[in-house]
């Protein structure tokens, strides 16, 4: 696989990331490493909270969509989800959604009152899929009353269904019945798995 060339702006960071050990022709090929590179997650997240190029943000966010970035990266991307302007994605599926996605990847209880609050938060439309999705990942039992609530909510409806059947909760049996009607394949295909772990 060669190269990726950087993003345009991406230049001062990755003269950064070289200082701390990664020499890269771009974001994209640290991100395609094979490197388990922790040492540069201060890095990238120093970078994502001052970087004003989406392009470039988008990413940084790419990079720190890995598990080893958790804890240090959580709480800037849960920020940087939030301060995302509308006019940059304006559907919710451009670098929000990617950020979401991130947070996917960086769940953990310990931020779990404020990973709940952008799920929740309809203003946020669909880039809260992922994020959703996140909660399948929680030891809390407050999270399958959060999903329940998600579950008519048309942006993040399947992906709710998906997490409540990794749960395995048994509260979510009338949800899961509720949507194999569903007009989505892969909504009532998740529904059918949630059903067949309880009854399995």
């Amino acid at each position: 696989m060669g190269s990726a060339a950087p993003a345009p702006g991406e230049e001062p960071i990755l003269v950064d990331l070289a200082a701390v050990g990664f020499e890269v022709g771009s974001l994209a090929d640290l991100r395609r490493s094979g490197v388990r590179y922790r040492e540069a997650i201060p890095v990238l997240v120093d970078w994502l909270g001052r970087a004003s190029d989406p392009k470039v943000k988008g990413e940084l966010v790419r990079a720190l969509s890995v598990p080893w970035a958790k804890p240090v990266a959580t709480g800037t991307v849960i920020d940087e989800f939030r301060a995302v302007d509308a006019e940059v994605d304006p559907t919710g599926t451009g670098l929000r959604w990617t950020m979401g996605n991130a947070l996917e990847v960086l769940f953990d209880d310990a931020d779990f009152d404020a990973l709940v609050e952008l799920a929740v938060d309809e203003r946020y439309g669909k880039a809260r899929q992922m994020v959703v999705l996140g909660l399948a990942k929680s030891k809390r039992p407050q999270a399958v009353d959060v999903l329940l609530g998600l579950v008519e909510d048309p942006d993040v409806d399947g992906h709710a269904v998906k997490a409540l059947a990794k749960l395995r909760a048994p509260a979510a049996q009338p949800a899961f019945e509720s949507k194999l009607g569903d007009s989505r394949a892969w909504v009532r295909s998740e529904a059918r798995k949630g059903l067949d772990k309880l009854t399995g």
